[in-house]
C-alpha cells in the first residue's frame, strides 16, 4: 500500500494578500454563472463516471479522456468554492476552464492510474467508503453537497455557497434543508464564518485558520476522487492541514514517483545529456572560491 502521503488526490490553496473586508458579503452572487455551468458539469461527471464504472470492470482502465474531464470538473468546483464559501481564500474570480490554472490560487489534481481493480470499482464507491461519508457528514453538518455538490436529481441543487448555507439551509429537490429551523453549520462552515468576521473587522485572514480548512477540504476531496473511481488507493484518515499538498506540489511528478534523471524544480529548463548540474553554494559565512583563469 501507498503512504499516505503520497496520495494520488493533490490539493493545495494559496491564501491571497489584501482580501477586501466585505467581498465575502456578495460572493454568493457573483458565483451565479460557476453555479449554472458546474450544474451541467455534475450531470456530465456523473453520466461519465457511470460509463468510467463498466469500463473498468470489464478492462481494469479508466478511459483517459473522461478521467481528464472528470479531474477538470473536481479542479473547477474546488476554485470556486476555495472563492466562495468552503474558504474565501482568495478574491481572484475563478476561470471558466477545466483545465489547471498556475496562476490561480487553488489548485487540484489526480495521478492518472494505469490499472484499477476490477474487483473493487464494486464496492468502493459505497461499502468501503463508509466510513470516510461518516466523518465528512460530521464535520459538514450532515450535508453532503461538499461530497457530491449535487444531489435530489434535477429539482434542486444544494451548492453550499450562500451566507444562508451557514445556518442550515440550502434548496435541495424542492425543499428546505434545515426543515425551516437554525441548525449547526458544521465544522467547516464554523471555521469560514470566523474567518469572514475577522476578515470583515481586521482586514486579516488567519493563517492557521486557512491551514485548517484546507484540510478539511483536502479530507472530502481525497474521497470524491475515491468514490468517483479516479484511484485504488484508500484515503487516510488524516488531516494534512495546511496550504500544501504533503503528496508535492500540483503539476509536479505524480506521487510515489521518482523524477527522471536531470528533471529540474517546476519552470526551469531540464539539463541537457551531459550537462554537469550546477555548483552547489558554498555554506554561509564562507566566500566562494575564485573563478579559475
Amino acid at each position: 500500500m501507498e503512504p499516505t502521503d503520497s496520495y494520488p488526490v493533490r490539493v493545495e490553496g494559496r491564501l491571497d494578500p489584501g482580501l477586501t473586508r466585505w467581498l465575502w458579503l456578495v460572493k454568493w452572487i457573483l458565483v451565479i454563472p460557476h453555479v449554472i455551468v458546474l450544474a451541467f458539469l455534475w450531470v456530465a461527471f456523473f453520466v461519465l463516471t457511470v460509463v468510467a464504472f463498466f469500463a473498468i470492470l470489464f478492462t481494469g482502465r479508466y478511459p483517459r479522456p473522461i478521467f481528464d474531464f472528470n479531474v477538470g470538473v473536481l479542479r473547477w468546483h474546488w476554485r470556486v468554492i476555495y472563492y466562495s464559501y468552503n474558504a474565501l481564500g482568495t478574491d481572484r474570480y475563478p476561470p471558466f476552464t477545466l483545465a489547471d490554472r498556475a496562476d490561480y490560487p487553488a489548485r487540484l489534481d489526480v495521478a492518472y492510474p494505469e490499472r484499477l481493480s476490477r474487483g473493487l470499482v464494486l464496492v468502493k464507491w459505497w461499502l468501503l467508503a463508509i466510513p470516510h461519508y461518516l466523518i465528512i457528514a460530521a464535520f459538514t453538518s450532515g450535508t453532503t453537497s461538499y461530497l457530491w455538490p449535487w444531489h435530489g436529481g434535477p429539482r434542486g441543487y444544494d451548492y453550499g455557497y450562500g451566507p444562508d448555507y451557514w445556518y442550515g439551509y440550502g434548496y435541495a429537490g424542492g425543499d428546505w434543508a434545515g426543515d425551516g429551523g437554525w441548525s449547526w453549520p458544521g465544522l467547516l462552515g464554523t471555521m469560514v464564518l470566523i474567518a469572514a468576521v475577522a476578515l470583515l473587522f481586521t482586514g486579516h485572514y488567519p493563517r492557521g485558520l486557512l491551514g485548517f480548512v484546507l484540510g478539511l477540504n483536502r479530507w472530502w476531496l481525497r474521497v470524491a476522487g475515491y468514490a468517483a473511481l479516479m484511484t485504488d488507493v484508500y484515503p487516510p484518515f488524516r488531516l494534512d492541514q495546511g496550504e500544501a499538498d504533503p503528496a508535492g506540489p500540483v503539476g509536479g511528478p505524480p506521487p510515489g514517483t521518482t523524477p527522471p534523471p536531470g528533471a529540474t524544480a517546476p519552470g526551469v529548463p531540464p539539463r541537457q545529456p551531459g550537462e554537469q548540474p550546477p555548483p552547489a553554494p558554498p555554506p554561509p559565512g564562507t566566500s566562494a572560491p575564485p573563478e579559475e583563469r
